[in-house]
């Protein structure tokens, strides 16, 4: 209801919840598995509803649609619910919420698929492959359209198979602290599983690690956590020790701290963003990290004309419409304004405000957390004709490219080990 109703954030309404309740590990998870299945699945799940109802979706009251969510949820997409338990679960939920009208229609619709031999049909691909795609995995038909025109179809049911299901955990060692190996022994004595990342150097894919802020080795600023997409763009700035960096949309400010690592705590790094108290919440964990190059500001990076100095690096990692990190976020997809014509814009406006600060033979980066060639490669595009002085830099991370792309551009799409991301690397050049 949070979610739906007053657009709130369900990582943090979940962890809320578990904290207000105390559940248990065990019934945290199951809380989890709840939530974020209705969330996943809200599209399929109102289709296979929309079967059995006499009353059109749009007519069911909102908490009556979501206890039915939760009921299907639990009928046909988790093993472990005994059918008598999800129906009669629900309708006990309907009482509780005093819906007792709707107690006995929810209890019906939820029965008639309990005895259903077939218990829904998705749409004929043939005739809509859109729709079928976007029932299938209930992901809205404006966003199956622009990955089909963009990426093809296998690598689109990728995404879209991706899109379910948590994904990995990475943390980013610290070494100014420690040592991956040393790192992964103090989290085993901690009750943590974890093992080297395959993607990128000094990072660690975590298990069983419950809440994070718990650790000693978090506490004492051994690790953070921070996505291997993410590890990589900093990886394409190749920052070295006693370089200059811009970072020019810093917050929450990982690859401000992954770069100064790389840098070895040598150097200078100016951190930006519009947002005090997100600076604040930089210069805390710059601290517990042990880094001391890093200087915030409040600047925005769209329309600041102040004067800067030339950087060794500089890093445009703008913001973006977040299609990339829907599996972290699976309420985002449903957002009405997913595909804001206008932001494209504005980040092509950041990255010619800032690229004007990149040295003469130094690093440009520019970074989405988004799968949309109009935010990516669109832009890339047109910085590179509108901007001659700069050429493209050729990207070599140690990474398969899925799709045929410049040298200088990584997408990354979203599959179990990463987000979904994309990077552009430029070097400047005297005319």
């Amino acid at each position: 209801m949070s979610v739906e109703r007053d657009g709130a954030y369900s990582t943090l309404t979940i962890d809320n919840s578990i904290k207000e309740n105390k559940l248990n590990r065990t019934d945290s998870a199951f809380l989890s598995a709840l939530v974020y299945g209705v969330l996943e699945r809200q599209l399929t799940l109102d289709y296979i509803i929309k079967q059995y109802s006499k009353i059109p979706l749009r007519k069911i009251e909102l908490r009556t649609r979501i206890i039915l969510r939760l009921g299907v949820l639990q009928l046909l997409f988790m093993d472990k619910v005994p059918e008598s338990a999800a129906v009669n679960e629900s309708v006990i939920l309907a009482k509780k919420h005093k819906l007792t009208k709707s107690s006995g229609f929810i209890n019906g619709v939820l029965r008639s698929i309990t005895r259903a031999e077939v218990k829904y049909t998705l749409p004929d691909i043939k005739k809509d492959k859109e729709y079928f795609y976007s029932v299938k995995y209930s992901c809205p038909r404006e966003l199956v359209a622009l990955w089909l025109k963009a990426y093809g179809e296998s690598v689109t049911e990728d995404i879209l198979k991706n899109l379910s299901g948590r994904p990995q955990l990475t943390a980013r060692v610290n070494t100014l602290k420690t040592s991956p190996d040393e790192l992964i022994n103090k989290l085993e004595a901690e009750g943590v599983q974890a093992e080297k990342s395959d993607i990128v150097e000094n990072a660690l894919v975590l298990k069983n690690t419950g809440s994070i802020d718990r650790l000693k080795t978090y506490k004492n600023g051994e690790l953070y956590i921070q996505d291997a997409a993410s590890q990589l763009c900093v990886k394409a700035l190749d920052t070295q020790p006693h370089d200059i960096m811009l970072d020019v949309c810093a917050a929450p400010g990982g690859k401000s701290f992954a770069a100064a690592q790389r840098m070895k705590n040598k150097g200078k790094i100016y951190s930006f963003d519009i947002y005090e108290h997100k600076l604040n919440l930089i210069n805390k964990t710059a601290n517990n990290l042990g880094i001391d190059i890093i200087q915030t500001d409040i600047r925005d990076a769209e329309k600041d004309n102040r004067e800067l100095p030339l950087a060794d690096k500089v890093l445009c990692d703008v913001p973006c419409s977040g299609l990339g990190v829907l599996s972290r976020k699976p309420e985002i997809r449903y957002k009405k304004d997913l595909l804001n014509p206008e932001l494209p814009e504005l980040q092509y406006r950041i990255l010619c405000n800032n690229a004007r600060f990149t040295a003469y033979g130094g690093t440009l980066v520019y970074s989405t957390c988004t799968l949309n060639p109009a935010e990516n490669i669109d832009n890339v595009k047109r910085f590179l004709v509108e901007n001659p002085e700069f050429k493209p830099l050729k990207l070599e991370l140690g990474v398969e490219r899925v799709i045929d792309e410049p040298e200088n551009v990584l997408t990354l799409f979203p599959n179990g080990k990463t987000d979904g991301f994309f990077i552009a690397a430029f070097t400047r050049e005297k005319l």
